[in-house]
């Protein structure tokens, strides 16, 4: 890939985070080097449980945010990955 494909895709997953609120705030509350569960980041945005899940899974989609422990039923962690800081850098 190269740096214009690059510089474009880093645009396209920008737009899909700012075109929905819930996305927007999840990765946002994921800023730094957090990990934090789900149910923390909807009380920390005032997001459902079920907004948080859905925009996770969205996130998840376009590696932006990883799971820790993915085989866990309850307490699952989630961070960002190097792509989803990149992207809050120009989010901020």
């Amino acid at each position: 890939m190269n740096k214009k494909e690059n510089e474009e895709n880093i645009w396209e997953i920008i737009g899909f985070i700012k075109v929905s609120s819930s996305r927007y705030k999840t990765i946002k509350s994921l800023s730094g080097n957090d990990y934090k569960m789900p149910s923390e980041i909807a009380k920390e945005t005032n997001l459902r449980p079920t907004q948080v899940s859905s925009a996770l899974n969205d996130l998840k989609s376009k590696k932006l945010v990883i799971c820790l422990n993915e085989n866990a039923k309850k307490g699952r962690l989630y961070k960002t990955t190097k792509l989803g800081l990149k992207i809050l850098e120009i989010l901020k």
